[in-house]
């Protein structure tokens, strides 16, 4: 299972992976962000990694030693490398970027996280944050853990969640569109420091890695008569939902933790669940009611994390490296706006 779904030039690969020679040794590496969009023109925005390590106390440890000038000198000097990940397990949710990275002529930021807190989050929806920017199109550069078939659970739950809230017909854009809706659900920055048009422009720029990254669990869905699919031709396929009021193949896909916590509850394989039936003292009297319920659980974990990872940022980055970023971010939000 791949998570970018995409070819990747080996020249262009090994530049990426360039960067890497300069920092202490990780275990995962991939790169995202609007600079690697087919469709982009401009080279001036950030490239963004996430960085999978075993211990980030050692790992940053070693790459001060190396790279001192990429950290913010107030933690540098108060606190080192166990500052650094105080405040990112303590006041983030694990991650601790570093932005305005010069290297090779490219401006980066890079996160980077405990393996087994990335793990979590894949399988778990723990945070919500890793999991979903790996909902999305990225770049795998390096992967010594086998990140990438384990992210299969996660593309499978995301799918199974925007099937959930989609309506009867639809087509491959609404299913791409909102399944990367997901992940900005109740993120604040969304309310002034995105653009508007964040995840249109997403799918539209990338709707090719989507489809190569979703096919394989729509073609799942079609075979479990869940889903009937018009054929994948150059064009959009149409979708339609199978059995809207006995959605039990994405009320069991949803992960164990989004059941328990919103009321969503898979039957045994003897009680077919339908919509309006007790299970476990839950009654759902429409569909819609099961999707508005998981929504819930998903913007509250958001709307968490973000605010968490927001703190963290603004803190770890410094006060003038957190102003430049979040004027950056203001501004391309303003531009969508007007």
């Amino acid at each position: 299972m791949v998570i970018s779904g995409a070819t990747m030039k080996n020249e262009e690969k090994t530049e990426l992976a360039g960067f890497l020679k300069t920092l202490p040794p990780v275990q995962f590496c991939c790169v995202y962000g609007s600079t690697l969009h087919p469709n982009n023109s401009d080279k001036s925005s950030m490239v963004d990694y996430i960085l999978g390590v075993a211990d980030p106390l050692k790992w940053h440890s070693e790459n001060l030693k190396l790279n001192r000038s990429h950290y913010a000198s107030w933690m540098v000097h108060l606190g080192g490398a166990k500052l650094v990940t105080k405040v990112a397990d303590g006041i983030g949710v694990g991650v601790h970027f570093n932005p305005f990275v010069t290297w090779n002529d490219k401006m980066l930021k890079y996160g980077v996280v405990r393996m087994h807190d990335l793990v979590e989050d894949i399988l778990n929806w723990q945070r919500f944050y890793i999991s979903g920017r790996l909902q999305k199109p990225v770049r795998v550069l390096l992967d010594n853990l086998d990140v990438e078939n384990l992210n299969a659970t996660n593309l499978r739950t995301a799918i199974a969640a925007a099937l959930l809230i989609l309506p009867s017909k639809f087509n491959e854009e609404d299913l791409y569109s909102t399944i990367c809706s997901l992940s900005y659900m109740g993120d604040l920055r969304m309310i002034f420091a995105e653009d508007k048009n964040k995840v249109k422009k997403i799918v539209q720029g990338q709707f090719n890695l989507f489809r190569s990254m979703y096919k394989p669990f729509i073609e799942e869905y079609e075979a479990k008569d869940v889903l009937r699919v018009s054929s994948f031709g150059g064009q959009q396929a149409n979708l339609s939902q199978v059995h809207l009021q006995c959605p039990t193949d994405l009320i069991s896909g949803v992960g164990t933790k989004f059941q328990s916590a919103s009321g969503l509850y898979s039957n045994p394989p003897h009680r077919p669940f339908c919509v309006g039936q007790v299970v476990r003292e839950v009654v759902f009297s429409s569909r819609e009611e099961a999707a508005r319920s998981m929504q819930k659980v998903v913007r509250r974990t958001v709307i968490v994390s973000s605010l968490r990872q927001a703190v963290s940022g603004f803190v770890a980055a410094g006060g003038m490296n957190a102003g430049r970023y979040l004027a950056n971010k203001v501004r391309k939000a303003w531009k969508s706006w007007t």
